[in-house]
């Protein structure tokens, strides 16, 4: 199999997984909201993937999720949110799966950037989308929302998606990073 034809098979595995994981905590909504069952494949997609592949599904989970079960609501929370794991996926992809670099380090250090940035991006859209609807988006609910009510599914995220991949890589099953595809031919 090529690395395009993975790479979208891949893409496809983390659309369903995003559909499908916030099931587990679905049943207790602020379980959910703290977990962050959703943002796992994405960041997963970007990391394995690359930037493309991780932004067009951080793109689409939310929104397709919203479309076929209706949670989460689609305006604000699945615009807001699709732009958020599009930026996840964008950030992990570009300062890890395109390198040659995947050291732990490196793949912490993408993470972390990915995590800020998407959370500055969610807070500027659902601050432009509450605006336009009349509504109001304080620092104060930015910070909770995007910050402390995520520690759990942050504290997950930081550990279960860095065990993943060093599994993935020591097993032999991580995709080879684009530039070196490029560079070996």
């Amino acid at each position: 199999m090529n690395q395009k034809t993975s790479r979208l098979t891949i893409s496809g595995l983390c659309i369903a997984l995003g559909l499908v994981l916030p099931f587990l905590t679905g049943q207790i909504p602020q379980i959910g909201s703290m977990l962050l069952p959703m943002h796992i494949p994405v960041f997963l997609c970007g990391l394995i993937c690359g930037w493309q592949y991780g932004l067009a599904v951080g793109f689409i989970v939310p929104l397709l999720r919203s479309v076929l079960f209706t949670m989460p609501p689609f305006f604000p929370t699945a615009i807001s949110m699709a732009f958020e794991l599009a930026t996840y996926g964008l950030i992990t992809g570009l300062l890890f799966g395109s390198r040659e670099d995947r050291s732990p380090a490196s793949l912490y250090k993408a993470i972390v950037a990915a995590m800020l940035a998407g959370r500055v991006v969610w807070g500027a859209v659902q601050t432009l989308l509450l605006t336009m609807n009349g509504g109001a988006m304080t620092f104060e609910i930015f910070l909770t929302s995007g910050f402390l009510n995520a520690i759990p599914g942050i504290i997950v995220q930081l550990t279960l998606i860095p065990a993943l991949i060093v599994a993935l890589d020591r097993s032999g099953l991580l995709l080879p990073a684009p530039a070196s595809r490029s560079a070996a031919r």
